[in-house]
């Protein structure tokens, strides 16, 4: 898995997790959700993506994996 890949996974995780803690905890954790959207809308823009980092230190593999 390369790091594009693990991003768009962990991404799409937190968002299913942030949407079941509004649904079923407290609608306060919406904000969450906000954040996590505003966090990929920043990166898009900006390049730069917390997660894709902390993924490369662990040793994941640069580059798009989505022709393989």
């Amino acid at each position: 898995m390369s790091i594009d890949r693990a991003v768009f996974a962990f991404a799409g995780v937190m968002i299913i997790v942030s949407v079941l803690l509004t649904q079923f905890v407290h609608p306060m954790f919406v904000w969450f959700t906000l954040f996590i959207g505003a966090n990929l809308l920043q990166s898009a823009f900006s390049g730069w993506c917390p997660a894709a980092k902390i993924f490369a230190k662990l040793g994941l593999p640069a580059g798009c994996a989505f022709g393989k």
